[in-house]
């Protein structure tokens, strides 16, 4: 079940990129819903990505150090040497599934789910899913919860302001169509 901190789930470089995805996500995180991971490796990725679309050095660094400040547990160490010892359909995909394995994550979240096949993950008690899909189970289980936690997104949301509305659409631009529709049924 995915209601509570005790579910662990690692957000793969491609769900921490864009921002309006991992924002939805890290507020989620932010009301408990669930508990994030991630690594080295996918913040060097995620870092890479930022530099290809020219966002400043400064601002690359406010970006890596605010989700690492807020959720300080989140940084898996230590999975290294896991990595040569895993086959995935990419093999630049492996550090995600060596942190998910040391983490002891339930899920990995992922736009890359080809990747992943479930069929191997089933073998380490892992799963991925992607951000749509996660996202909506997580509203389907704690309505509530996530409506607030939406609703504190908006009141914080800057540059620019945005009202729910923009919210929603922005997430269903940014591949979160479902979470988004599931999201303004509820408010």
């Amino acid at each position: 079940m995915i209601h509570s901190i005790r579910f662990t789930c690692v957000l793969d470089t491609n769900v921490i990129y864009p921002f309006e995805v991992r924002d939805m996500l890290l507020w989620f995180a932010h009301y408990e819903l669930f508990t994030p991971k991630w690594s080295k490796h996918i913040f060097d990725e995620w870092e890479d990505v930022m530099r290809r679309h020219n966002v400043p050095e400064d601002v690359i660094a406010k970006r890596i150090q605010a989700p690492n400040k807020a959720f300080p547990d989140a940084l898996v160490t230590d999975y290294e040497v896991l990595i040569d010892f895993l086959d995935l359909p990419d093999p630049k995909d492996k550090h995600v599934l060596a942190a998910a394995i040391k983490s002891n994550a339930n899920i990995i979240v992922t736009n890359n789910l080809k990747d992943f096949p479930s069929e191997l993950l089933e073998t380490y008690g892992l799963s991925a899913k992607s951000p749509d899909d996660f996202l909506t189970d997580i509203i389907d289980l704690n309505h509530e919860i996530a409506a607030s936690a939406f609703r504190e997104l908006v009141l914080y949301r800057r540059n620019p302001d945005l009202d729910e509305f923009q919210v929603l659409e922005r997430l269903r631009k940014n591949g979160l169509r479902d979470t988004a529709d599931y999201l303004h049924a509820i408010l």
